[in-house]
């Protein structure tokens, strides 16, 4: 008798792209705050875990981005830490520590495969926001070219935190506690930050 071994159909929210993921993180979801979300996730609840991947890819991608600054590296990246944080998140005893945890692991794993571009000399192919090493002439590109440009002159701390901060809305605790850093170092490095884009963007 010859056995057949069915494979589980991927849950639903693997199939989310943080690049389509738009908004800042709520403070509820469904009249339920996101610690709620993160307790019925812990119980093993899919709905749960589509609505925290709907929440929190787009921080964990920005963050992969800033240090890999390649896009498609950087939704690998958010899609493996995604993974990791469901597999490992009956080990997360506050709930409320979701996104700054989940964050973290993004950071990690950035870091490390970083660490494996170098060594290995991988080269991805040319994306719309990858950091170069010659200049690019600024009267062939657009303001948003521009900004795209400016972006890549930046500390990787300084893109997570202009990043986190401008585009998603994130206060500088939020920051500071999934970056590994301080409120004090969060602002200094957005308002040094900030200073390089408008100097950039308006040469």
């Amino acid at each position: 008798m010859r056995l057949f071994l069915l494979t589980p159909p991927a849950p639903r929210w693997s199939k989310l792209r943080a690049r389509q993921v738009r908004g800042p993180v709520p403070d509820e979801i469904q009249g339920e705050t996101l610690t709620t979300w993160v307790e019925r996730a812990q119980l093993g609840q899919s709905e749960a875990y589509e609505v925290l991947a709907r929440t929190y890819l787009r921080p964990a991608y920005l963050v992969a981005l800033a240090i890999l600054g390649r896009p498609a590296d950087a939704e690998d990246v958010a899609q493996d830490a995604m993974v990791v944080a469901f597999d490992r998140l009956r080990a997360l005893r506050d709930p409320a520590r979701f996104g700054a945890w989940l964050t973290t692991i993004a950071r990690n794993q950035a870091l490390n495969a970083l660490a494996r571009r170098r060594r290995h000399e991988v080269r991805a192919a040319p994306e719309s926001y990858e950091p170069s090493t010659s200049p690019r002439p600024v009267e062939a590109i657009g303001l948003r070219e521009r900004l795209l440009a400016a972006l890549d002159t930046l500390t990787p701390p300084q893109r997570e935190v202009v990043l986190l901060h401008d585009l998603e809305g994130w206060s500088h605790a939020e920051i500071a506690l999934a970056i590994g850093s301080s409120e004090v170092m969060s602002r200094q490095h957005l308002f040094q930050a900030r200073r390089l884009l408008r100097r950039r963007v308006q040469e």
